[in-house]
């Protein structure tokens, strides 16, 4: 369930986009979208698709942080700032007409992880993955320290491939390395961290 409540713009994402492909009212609902948020121009038809995913994302996680209050009774730091990216370069993408802006958001995000991760450790001396992590198995400081860089690095990397992918291929290809790439990638990174670390994890008893 919180693999699925994680990954629900981005789903919904993907599956407007491939319906608003093969739609022929797309144009027509995505007219009436732009008109209620004040935004009376036409679009181009090839446009049409991503804006109207791009919608669908803004919604997705609206819906996403309002779930999360309701249900988990809190919202996290890192859903909030999904929320904020999302929402302004979502709505710079539908102002504009600009699908820059939308393929700009995974790498900002990415790199915000990316940054947390490592200026939490170098200035404020705060290993978030242990933070994340630590009641859960026992490491040695070394190992935390090594594990946190490694997933800085790893949201560095994952954000210059988003901004090759997206620049460098069409639009569905993109989309597909959103949801299906980015997931594997995630699923091989974790996997080959957890044999590395295998030796050295110490599971804590259960009360």
């Amino acid at each position: 369930m919180k693999f699925f409540f994680d990954l629900f713009p981005v789903i919904l994402f993907f599956i407007t986009l491939k319906i608003a492909e093969k739609s022929a009212s797309a144009s027509l609902v995505l007219s009436k979208i732009m008109t209620t948020l004040g935004i009376a121009v036409a679009v181009k038809p090839d446009l049409v698709p991503i804006m109207l995913a791009t919608v669908a994302v803004v919604v997705g996680t609206v819906i996403q942080i309002v779930w999360a209050r309701i249900v988990y009774k809190k919202i996290d730091a890192a859903l909030w700032v999904s929320g904020l990216i999302v929402t302004l370069l979502g709505g710079m993408t539908l102002y504009f007409q600009d699908a820059t802006f939308i393929k700009w958001k995974p790498t900002a995000l990415y790199w915000i992880f990316s940054l947390v991760l490592f200026l939490a450790d170098k200035m404020f001396k705060k290993n978030v993955i242990k933070t994340m992590m630590g009641k859960e198995i026992e490491l040695p400081e070394g190992i935390w320290a090594n594990l946190n860089l490694a997933w800085a690095l790893f949201f560095l990397i994952l954000g210059f491939l988003n901004l090759y992918i997206a620049f460098h291929f069409s639009i569905d290809t993109w989309a597909n390395f959103k949801l299906f790439g980015t997931m594997g990638l995630m699923f091989v990174f974790i996997i080959a961290q957890s044999l590395l670390l295998n030796k050295y994890i110490v599971l804590k008893e259960k009360e």
